[in-house]
């Protein structure tokens, strides 16, 4: 069975002004619900991350610095929200919903985190609206308490996953790849194993060319036990942050791509959904669903 990590937290959670387009936080499940795409019993809600896999990946100063919330004014900027206890407890309930959907992975071959995706945390540090990053602490859950020795990480976001990277840049046992827009956010890019940097409007052919090129390969290389997608719908040509050239179409395809080459390769991925800035709900809530959409065909 399909299991996707939602809690209201994720949108309601959210300080005011920030909301959109947050709001696709419930709005996603609603569609898929209503479309028959899933059920009440693929919905999971995930309860806070206990501190001690917390701080398997980041610093510990950091940690006890952001859970008091004595971040300086200028580490709060860079994060893009004012800080509160909310949007603490907020971050640690994602993050464990990433670590149970990789966990769900491992028992049915995908786990899905309607949340997540958040890249740009560093060990010591916040930026991006990413306060704690789930993929790299799921990422060492598993390496750490379940026997998984290989994990690659595929982050698709328009933005370079700068947080992942510097976090295992040390760390043989996972390989980071970005494939992003190279103008664009973040400005300093830090090392991936690999790293693809796109230029600006980049269509659906030469987007899905490129990957069909590298994935394949980078699996065969790499071996991995376990992926992490990062599903950034944020490459969209609708997105107000992008700067790509994508359709919904296009994104769907990317999305098919590396959800079937996981299912050829007996691959567990857990997938979560970054970002996505699209003027029109619409497109950000249709191009997320299509990933559900998806997994639901090609597993079960």
């Amino acid at each position: 069975m399909l299991k996707i990590a939602w809690s209201r937290m994720y949108a309601h959670a959210l300080p005011e002004g920030h909301r959109f387009p947050m709001a696709k936080y419930d709005l996603l499940p609603e569609q898929l619900l209503y479309e028959g795409t899933i059920t009440d019993a693929n919905l999971f809600a995930p309860g806070p991350l206990p501190e001690k896999f917390i701080v398997d990946t980041h610093d510990p100063v950091y940690w006890q610095r952001l859970r008091q919330l004595e971040l300086t004014s200028s580490e709060i900027r860079k994060t893009g929200f004012p800080l509160s206890e909310e949007l603490v407890n907020r971050e640690i309930v994602i993050m464990n919903g990433t670590v149970q959907a990789a966990l769900f992975a491992l028992e049915y071959g995908i786990g899905m985190n309607i949340a997540g995706g958040t890249h740009h945390a560093f060990t010591d540090r916040g930026e991006g609206f990413c306060l704690l990053n789930d993929i790299a602490i799921a990422a060492n859950y598993l390496l750490n308490y379940k026997g998984i020795h290989k994990v690659l990480v595929v982050d698709l976001d328009v933005h370079q996953g700068n947080g992942t990277a510097q976090i295992f840049r040390n760390e043989p046992r996972v390989f980071t790849f970005s494939m992003h827009c190279g103008h664009n956010y973040p400005f300093h890019k830090e090392h991936s194993d690999l790293d693809i940097p796109l230029a600006e409007g980049t269509d659906d052919k030469a987007y899905l060319t490129l990957l069909n090129n590298t994935l394949p390969r980078l699996l065969d290389e790499v071996e991995p036990e376990f992926v992490f997608f990062q599903s950034g719908v944020d490459v969209l040509a609708t997105d107000k942050l992008g700067k790509l050239g994508m359709t919904i179409a296009g994104c769907k395809e990317r999305d098919r791509l590396v959800l079937e080459l996981c299912k050829r390769h007996n691959l567990p991925v857990a997938v979560s959904m970054g970002g996505g800035y699209s003027k029109q709900i619409a497109h950000i809530v249709e191009a997320h669903a299509n990933t559900f959409r998806l997994a639901q065909q090609i597993w079960f």
